[in-house]
């Protein structure tokens, strides 16, 4: 048997027993501690930094010490080197832990410090939903005509409302005689497609409600919304609490694989977060969460399956099989949401193992189908899901970003919240940045920005921010086309610093050096090669030159300047007038669905008309990735970005250190 010690982690209190070897990161995920990790614990992303304690806590009975974690890893000793790890601090993906410990994880460290930001996206909606309310007087029981009240409700029901005669669910029918009692006779009941009584109450009740919920890997976002009016009421969102299992999607898939009991324990938390963003959105509307009694949500195939307690495992490889593609409603209560005793859940169709129910919502949102015109929606995160076309012929596919856009893989990324930079721009002349941080309106040239930045400080750089940086470095001259950092000639600058073979961009210099190394932009060159050349086969595959109009869909989408992302070469060359955010369209999406029940039945007719195309197995999209890695492209033009860029004169090649030392001893060799 495994010998276990006890660990404690403050300042949450949480506490349990571990195997001796296990990391402080698996412990923390094993016992629900709010502890980030964005690299899938493997030492780059350093945002599992803790503090480990020394002494003894008598009231829990532990000696902690710090020989009861094991030494310093290379990993960490690198970090300490850079300094990147802060002093007396351990990465929790590297420390194991030996014996009893206690474990403070530091506010930076912890996950609910993210700034979450999918906002209500305004959209006119036909409101009929599947729930409608009825109202109807009973007439008074009769010896007569001894029939019982539950049919008695269903004549009401046809004579008065036109409705076939339907039937009633059991725990209904329990409150049908108490509520009849109540209110003299008089009951309002909840009707579920026209098919079934759900929801019972007495006397006449005008209002009732339903969540429409944008499942994502990295957060999770409801809409409370007025089944009656259509009015979005409150909405509630926190991070997808899966991510102390693994930051991207297959990382996901992996612990499933490797820990018995993982797919269970992502289901749970993940459905424990639906609850609290239910009560949390009942009590901003000043409701009951039982006056909730319909959701529906959208979500990427493999939190699609984790959320109705499917496998996942199918999805983490080829040929990457769903367990169903189609709309699946059940009780809420089957999936431990609790919200009326009789609520439905209504997830909706995913397209294919990488294509979700969110991009079913971003279709349905958008209707590329019902355009005439070409047009791309893009929804960048750790898997971008890709779609084009228009009312003739509609084609999706995925590309593997990876998480380089949300701070992961970056020497000082992270996600964003306050603190992060997310706007820079870089005078072209001088090299000098100015750059803006989330939570402070104030420009780092600002007289009055330490003041003002005071509160949230500068921690790091968050996606929009590195798409800027990496985009005004090109055209600064900073980086050439290839992506290369160096000295820029006749524009001298201390910004600019060797690191080691490489150069880095020095952004912000303080108590923390904030830099763009070359590694940084190499990763962010792959993430959005990949995104570009799936792009890239969907249009060779639809046998057009270029696309008529662009819509970034999704949080992160709602938040980058689109002409950085153009200049990135994120996305193919377009009149920038026609390129924006759509906002939040897959939770849009599901704020559809959820109020406009014949949506349900139309995308469910329209996706499997969508043409699936699987970018790992597609001939061309090494080419055409190879050639995105150029920024912005290696062979594309960009013609309609020329017309408000000014694209920078191409760059001399300089010679790398280890160049010119054998062009030395080249010559060397033949003076001797």
């Amino acid at each position: 048997m495994e010998e276990e010690v006890s660990v404690l982690f403050m300042p949450s209190g949480l506490r349990g027993q571990v195997p001796v070897g296990t990391t402080v990161l698996q412990a923390a995920q094993r016992l629900g501690v709010d502890l980030e990790s964005i690299c899938g614990g493997q030492g780059q992303c350093r945002k599992c930094q803790v503090l480990p304690q020394e002494g003894e806590f008598p009231k829990h009975g532990i000696t902690s010490r710090a020989d009861h974690l094991s030494p310093f890893t290379e990993t960490e000793r690198h970090h300490q080197s850079k300094k990147r790890l802060k002093e007396g601090r351990r990465l929790g993906c590297n420390a194991r832990i030996l014996g009893d410990l206690v474990v403070d994880v530091p506010e930076e460290s912890q996950q609910h410090k993210q700034h979450i930001a999918k906002a209500v996206t305004a959209y006119d909606i036909q409101v009929q939903p599947a729930l409608h309310l009825f109202t109807v007087t009973l007439p008074e029981p009769d010896m007569h005509a001894p029939i019982s009240d539950k049919r008695r409700l269903q004549q009401a029901l046809v004579s008065e409302h036109d409705l076939p005669l339907m039937d009633c669910e059991l725990s209904q029918l329990r409150l049908l005689q108490p509520a009849l009692e109540k209110a003299s006779r008089q009951v309002t009941v909840a009707v579920y497609q026209f098919e079934k009584i759900i929801a019972i109450w007495p006397g006449e009740k005008k209002e009732v409600y339903g969540l429409a919920v944008d499942l994502g890997s990295t957060t999770i976002a409801a809409q409370l919304c007025n089944m009656i009016t259509g009015e979005v009421v409150a909405t509630a969102d926190t991070m997808n609490p899966q991510i102390r299992f693994g930051e991207d999607l297959m990382s996901r898939v992996s612990y499933v694989m490797m820990n018995e009991g993982g797919d269970a324990a992502m289901t749970q938390v993940v459905r424990e977060a639906f609850n609290q963003l239910a009560r949390r959105a009942a009590k901003t509307a000043g409701i009951q969460v039982e006056d909730i009694l319909d959701m529906t949500v959208v979500a990427n195939p493999i939190m699609h399956h984790l959320f109705l307690g499917i496998d996942p495992t199918p999805l983490g490889g080829a040929p990457f099989t769903l367990t169903t593609d189609q709309t699946q409603v059940v009780r809420a209560a089957e999936l431990d949401i609790h919200l009326h005793a009789e609520a439905r859940a209504c997830t909706l169709p995913c397209i294919a193992g990488h294509i979700g129910a969110d991009t079913a919502g971003v279709i349905l949102s958008e209707r590329p189908d019902l355009a005439d015109e070409f047009v791309l929606l893009v929804d960048v995160g750790t898997n971008a899901e890709i779609v084009l076309g228009n009312r003739d012929r509609l084609l999706a596919a995925s590309s593997p970003t990876g998480p380089a856009f949300e701070g992961a893989q970056i020497t000082s990324g992270q996600r964003a919240a306050p603190g992060a930079i997310e706007r820079v721009r870089i005078n072209a002349e001088t090299l000098e940045p100015r750059f803006r941080v989330i939570g402070c309106e104030a420009w780092s040239d600002d007289d009055e920005f330490a003041e003002k930045s005071k509160k949230v400080g500068v921690s790091g750089i968050c996606g929009s921010g590195i798409i800027e940086v990496v985009a005004e470095m090109y055209l600064s001259g900073v980086i050439d086309q290839d992506g290369v950092i160096g000295p820029v000639e006749g524009k001298p600058t201390d910004r600019i610093v060797q690191d080691g073979r490489t150069w880095s961009y020095v952004l912000h210099e303080s108590e923390r050096s904030i830099q763009i190394t070359q590694n940084d932009v190499r990763a962010i060159q792959l993430a959005k090669a990949a995104l570009h050349a799936g792009a890239r086969l969907l249009i060779d595959r639809m046998g057009i030159e270029k696309v008529d109009r662009i819509g970034f869909a999704g949080a992160f989408g709602s938040h980058i300047d689109v002409k950085y992302a153009m200049v990135l070469g994120l996305i193919p060359d377009c009149n920038l007038e026609n390129v924006g955010s759509v906002g939040n369209a897959a939770g849009t999406g599901a704020r559809i669905a959820l109020l406009n029940f014949p949506s349900r039945l139309e995308i469910g007719e329209i996706l499997p008309k969508v043409e699936k195309i699987e970018t790992a197995i597609e001939p061309k999209f090494q080419q055409y990735f190879i050639e995105a890695m150029a920024i912005p492209h290696k062979t594309d033009a960009y013609v309609e970005l020329g017309k408000v860029v000014n694209f920078p004169p191409p760059k001399p090649k300089a010679e790398s250190s280890e160049g010119e030392e054998r062009k030395r001893r080249s010559r060397r060799r033949r003076r001797a």
